[in-house]
């Protein structure tokens, strides 16, 4: 999940839905919580979907380096 992001420099919001994951949508959901409230993702709800967006700046700008490293092969 978080390398898919990482690799996206576009930084576009992407749906919770268009990761395939091998977890069910309640563990997905999990994650993406604790992703939100450690404060390395943004998330907006639209009602029936939600997006995601990569807090990429402030990631970069607090934590140097960790971006790249999930990017590598």
């Amino acid at each position: 999940m978080m390398t898919e992001l990482a690799a996206d420099h576009s930084d576009n919001e992407r749906g919770c839905n268009s990761f395939d994951l091998p977890i069910s949508k309640q563990t997905q959901a999990h994650h993406f919580r604790v992703l939100r409230e450690a404060g390395l993702m943004d998330e907006t709800d639209y009602g029936n979907r939600r997006g995601i967006r990569l807090r990429r700046a402030d990631i970069e700008k607090r934590f140097p380096g960790p971006l790249a490293l999930l990017e590598a092969p």
